[in-house]
């Protein structure tokens, strides 16, 4: 388990900068993953990962990185609307899932609740990892769930060949009426030092969806009413009001890069502004919130590593960031219900040892602050401090055919509220390891054994009051205990002359598990949700396969995915939210200036549901894509890409929204990707 921790995390604080290939370099390189510490294939570490480059990365960036990513295997996405979305990873997702830029945290409020973007553009994005499993503990207690990892450029990690390097990337897209564009410009202003420069934009209109807004259950409701008005909301379709959005972001980095060392740092502006669907009323004489939320921030990034010459120890290697952020929501006249802000900091250095025989590992520290405020008539989590500080180590073995690993972690957390006159301490330990072997000429099998804890959050035990953007009353536990995580996982993966199989199942026996779940009561007009903690199990499957019919010019190969997860909570039930099974395929032609692509993704009914979940229906989404390289000598490439190509009615069921919020209909997108 822990060697994906071991075999992949160089995130952006790697030994040494490994330079940003051009397209075609990418696309071969997309097997390797470079969130490691030891690089290497993908195939060779034995949790699930998944990463997004080239081709693929092009045809499916969207505004919101859950939204990119929940083709993946084993992710879906919380799509609290199109405009905040984040990844859900093996059936979890809030504090069990971390989302990073460049291997430091996004630094706002996303994990606060469902209707809170995530402050990380991925326009710019080179290339995005996802590490499943508690081999992601490395980066924190809170990533028992997954790490979710967009690498870009803010920080040069190379010197360019030239005097001047640059990315662009532009698009289109006919669902959202989405216009989008960004760009990274670096400068060689010496033999070992660059400067770089870039932003993006993006806007979108109100979001065209697939069938009518509301699901048939409300459908039904609202048809019964005595009143026309809400009768009239069973009719509602095409676009999904207030669910438009402005994006800008800017930013400003330099480094000192030689092969002894690097140091180097970035400036990041974010700006965004966007639009929360509209929940409908249907009793007479509720109130319908129209909210929308204006958010920025300031946050600067630095990156450093220094060879330690030819001892026991090779580098040390240092990555921080900081950043203020904050979010208004605003009702529908335009005053202001509820300020969010909150001040970061987040450091990791680490200390790599020189492979010696078969050994070799990494120990580091890392210090995370979070300083929260919410003021307003709605503000549900009283201001508070997060504090914490972990050591870790990660050690691995090669014997022969077999390679081991172990890990361990120790974590304090410190979470004071002088507001709430609340003040607690909580220390998590964290042991992993695992083995992998390559017990036959293309086989290799892997089984990891995990125990991992997490501390709390501060929203899961201080919560208590109304929140306008999810039309909630939320309400925490200030007595809830560590989380605690056992887990076996058990992979295998299989290939052969142009075929490869990948196959992983886990279970996960969860104590002191918290969850959140709507009780029936209601306080001030609002359903009230409720932390609570117990005792759950997850466990589920992930299989994917890709097979080459064509080997030549045109190559020809087809894929196909199966994934699910179940989650069962003691003496409660199903847990809530969480997404059905899903299976699919393609079949893709490629040649070195072209590629075509088609695809089908089923997602089954789930109906195992929670007291006052519905089940959602099943749904079958079928895409098309097609990129082109007009100039060999240049690089640039052209994506045209058809989602959800028969303008089905699709829902997740992991979204808070999925009754009022279908996702989008038939989007047609126009992509131009070039680096010169």
């Amino acid at each position: 388990m822990l060697w994906v921790l071991a075999s992949a995390v160089v995130m952006a604080d790697s030994p040494s900068p490994a330079p940003a290939p051009p397209d075609d370099a990418a696309e071969d390189r997309a097997e390797i993953v470079v969130t490691g510490v030891f690089s290497r294939d993908l195939r060779d570490s034995a949790s699930p990962i998944s990463v997004m480059v080239g081709p693929q990365l092009e045809r499916e960036l969207r505004p919101q990185i859950g939204e990119a990513l929940a083709r993946q295997a084993g992710v879906s996405a919380s799509s609290f609307g199109p405009n905040a979305s984040r990844p859900i990873l093996r059936g979890l997702a809030g504090e069990r899932v971390r989302v990073l830029t460049d291997g430091i945290g996004a630094f706002d409020v996303s994990n606060t609740s469902a209707d809170h973007a995530v402050a990380i553009d991925p326009l710019l994005a080179e290339r995005i990892e996802v590490l499943r499993g508690p081999a992601s503990l490395r980066f924190g207690s809170s990533a028992i769930g997954g790490v979710v990892n967009v690498l870009d450029r803010r920080i040069p990690v190379e010197v360019p060949d030239a005097a001047v390097a640059a990315q662009a990337r532009a698009g289109l897209a006919s669902a959202a009426e989405e216009r989008s564009a960004g760009a990274n410009l670096s400068l060689r202003v010496a033999s070992n030092l660059v400067l770089s420069g870039g932003g993006s934009l993006t806007d979108t209109s109100d979001l065209r969806v697939g069938g009518p807004l509301l699901s048939v259950p409300l459908r039904t409701q609202a048809r019964a009413s005595g009143d026309p008005d809400i009768r009239a909301l069973a009719d509602l379709k095409d676009r999904l009001p207030n669910s438009g959005s402005r994006t800008r972001t800017a930013n400003l980095g330099a480094a000192i890069i030689e092969d002894g060392g690097d140091l180097g740092l970035a400036v990041t502006r974010y700006e965004s502004t966007y639009g929360l669907p509209i929940r409908f009323a249907l009793t007479p004489g509720a109130e319908q919130e129209e909210v929308s939320i204006d958010g920025e921030q300031w946050r600067a990034d630095l990156r450093g590593s220094l060879a330690l010459g030819g001892g026991w120890l090779e580098r040390l290697s240092l990555r921080a960031g900081y950043a203020d952020y904050s979010h208004v929501e605003r009702e529908a006249d335009g005053e202001v219900g509820t300020l969010f802000a909150n001040e970061g900091v987040e450091a990791r250095t680490e200390l790599k040892q020189r492979k010696r025989g078969g050994w070799q590992g990494v120990s580091g520290a890392q210090y995370f602050s979070r300083d929260f405020l919410a003021v307003g008539a709605e503000a549900f989590v009283p201001p508070n401090v997060t504090e914490q500080f972990g050591l870790f180590t990660l050690q691995e073995l090669e014997l022969g055919p077999v390679r081991l690993e172990a890990g361990g972690r120790i974590e304090r957390t410190s979470i004071v509220s002088e507001e709430a006159g609340y003040d607690r301490d909580f220390t998590a330990r964290s042991v992993a390891g695992g083995a992998f072997v390559a017990a036959l000429p293309g086989l290799k099998l892997g089984v990891n054994l995990s125990s991992t804890a997490r501390a709390p959050s501060a929203e899961e035990l201080l919560a208590d009051g109304p929140h306008v953007g999810t039309q909630s009353y939320e309400i925490g536990n200030p007595d809830f205990d560590i989380e605690r995580a056992r887990g076996v996982e058990l992979v295998a993966r299989l290939s052969g002359r142009g075929w490869r199989v990948d196959a992983a199942a886990y279970r996960t026996r969860l104590s002191g598990y918290i969850y959140e779940y709507q009780t029936g009561a209601i306080i001030d007009d609002l359903p009230v949700f409720q932390f609570a903690q117990g005792d759950a199990t997850y466990r589920g499957f992930e299989l994917e396969g890709q097979a080459t019919l064509v080997d030549g010019p045109i190559g020809l190969t087809v894929d196909a995915l199966l994934d699910a997860v179940e989650a069962t909570i003691d003496d409660f039930g199903a847990a809530p939210r969480i997404p059905p099974l899903r299976f699919g395929g393609g079949i893709e032609a490629r040649s070195d200036v072209w590629g075509a692509r088609l695809e089908t993704e089923r997602t089954a009914r789930q109906r195992r549901t929670t007291g006052f979940e519905t089940p959602t229906p099943g749904f079958t989404l079928v895409n098309l894509s097609a990129d082109w390289k007009p100039w060999a000598s240049r690089d640039l490439r052209v994506t045209l890409a058809a989602s959800n190509l028969f303008d089905v009615e699709a829902r997740r069921h992991a979204s808070f929204l999925k009754d009022y919020a279908p996702l989008a209909g038939r989007d047609i997108r126009l992509g131009l990707n070039a680096r010169f």
